[in-house]
């Protein structure tokens, strides 16, 4: 039978109703993620709250009203004091010791015997401060036989080849490098309260050597986390003169290091993480594909966050988040009264087996529902799958990445602060420091007495001390 013209013609129009199906398609999912991304703020993304719109941060204000008028001001009942406690007596400068002059009873005299138990108060004080400065000075002296004037010779050892001795060099490394104060206001600091005049110049010089000084004790911190059993990793941007470029912390009890790079690439990480010991616990970033997702924790944070995000749509995207928002609740509480020491591991696991079967389940059928903006991330948490519960069998990792992202938010203010660095010179030197100072405190360190000693150890041409005390001996 011949083909009648009308058959192409339908055949035709047919076509083009499809490719206009595919195009509205297209245009709904391109209009529901951008309405996501229009809706997303610090509380259903990992967008920082300084990205909050005036409106979205008054109503965290107000919401955080809402929750204080629920409660009395003041401490809360069962709220531990806080109170200033006295400094040992072979720390006490200066005694003044007040004795009763008579009897309350018998107005009779008293002796000034000192009573064990007196009652004490203490008040603290700063001396002044002044520089403590010392000068070499080499003299010519004229032979009376011939009159041939001689200076001493110039010896090295003797006298220093920088103008700060290691303490002061120390203070200067910290004020930028550890409470980023900018170079202009840590001269003006230097000036008003140590009575030190700085120039730019010379404080760049200082850290400069600083920066050389700990870096064995950096490549020792290095070592101590690549040996980790858990590490917690994040990054954020950072710049470098304008040019955007990344930076990245990897965190355990112990130490913590940093590393500003290229950026986030895969190739460009990988190498940071060593031997890829251990368990690691990260948000999904695909860079960080190369661990192996057996030995990988995903944050829960991040995952309340992205659910959060859903419930706040309308229809079905809502009515799964709501229920992954439930289900995630539960969780946390049940880790919460596992670390309270309310529940054991075993009774932990025990309670969470249904949670965990509900919540993959909920998952597969989300990922099935072909939901713009939902489905496809429901597929990639499965995707993560293995990597979503290994804090029920594994002791020592958490089920959130806070770890990280708390010692990442002090590179986040220094970058606000400074718009990050000029130089190569200067990423190594705010690397080195944060890491000194970060590990320092997790090995109750003090700070500046660390970075004098290193300073010291330069200076004599000795090895520098050793960050890890008890892991040394």
């Amino acid at each position: 039978m011949e083909r009648d013209w009308r058959d192409d013609r339908i055949e035709e129009l047919e076509g083009q109703l499809r490719q206009r199906d595919a195009r509205t398609a297209e245009l709904e999912r391109q209009v529901a993620e951008l309405l996501g991304r229009l809706g997303q703020n610090s509380s259903n993304s990992h967008k920082p709250p300084s990205t909050d719109t005036p409106d979205e941060r008054r109503k965290r204000r107000n919401k955080d009203k809402e929750e204080r008028k629920k409660r009395k001001r003041g401490a809360q009942q069962g709220h531990a004091g806080s109170h200033r406690e006295l400094v040992s007596a072979d720390k006490v400068t200066k005694f003044v010791d007040l004795f009763p002059p008579e009897c309350e009873n018998c107005w009779k005299p008293l002796p000034q015997v000192p009573d064990p138990s007196a009652a004490r108060y203490q008040q603290t004080e700063i001396p002044p401060f002044e520089p403590h400065t010392t000068e070499w000075r080499r003299h010519a002296v004229t032979c009376p036989c011939c009159s041939y004037r001689t200076r001493a010779a110039y010896d090295g050892e003797v006298i220093p080849a920088v103008a700060f001795g290691p303490r002061l060099m120390a203070v200067i490394a910290m004020l930028t490098g550890v409470y980023n104060l900018s170079r202009r206001r840590a001269v003006d600091l230097l000036s008003d309260v140590l009575g030190v005049q700085v120039s730019l110049g010379a404080l760049s010089a200082a850290e400069a050597r600083v920066s050389e000084a700990v870096q064995p004790p950096v490549d020792e911190a290095w070592s101590q986390v690549e040996r980790a059993d858990v590490k917690h990793t994040d990054g954020t941007s950072w710049s470098q003169a304008g040019l955007a470029m990344a930076l990245w912390t990897i965190a355990t009890t112990a130490a913590t290091v940093f590393k500003i790079v290229a950026d986030s690439a895969k190739v460009t990480l990988q190498p940071l993480y060593g031997a890829l010991h251990g368990i690691l616990v990260s948000d999904r970033a695909k860079a960080l594909g190369f661990w192996a997702m057996e030995r990988r924790q995903i944050c829960w944070a991040y995952l309340l966050r992205k659910f959060v995000s859903f419930s706040e749509r309308d229809g079905p995207a809502g009515t799964f988040g709501k229920q992954l928002l439930d289900y995630t609740g539960l969780m946390f509480d049940y880790w919460h009264d596992f670390k309270a020491g309310k529940i054991s591991r075993d009774k932990l696991a025990s309670w969470m087996g249904p949670v965990r079967q509900q919540m993959e389940s909920l998952l597969e059928r989300a990922s099935r529902s072909e939901i713009a903006g939902v489905s496809g991330s429901c597929v990639d948490i499965l995707e993560h799958k293995a990597a979503l519960w290994t804090f029920l069998e594994v002791v020592g990792v958490e089920p959130t990445n806070n770890h990280a992202e708390r010692e990442v938010r002090a590179f986040v203010l220094w970058r606000k602060r400074s718009f990050g660095t000029q130089s190569a010179r200067g990423n190594v030197f705010a690397e080195n420091l944060m890491t000194v100072a970060h590990t320092a405190r997790k090995q109750n360190r003090n700070v500046l007495k660390f970075l004098t000693a290193c300073c010291e150890a330069q200076r004599e041409g000795h090895v520098p001390p050793s960050l890890f005390v008890a892991t040394a001996a």
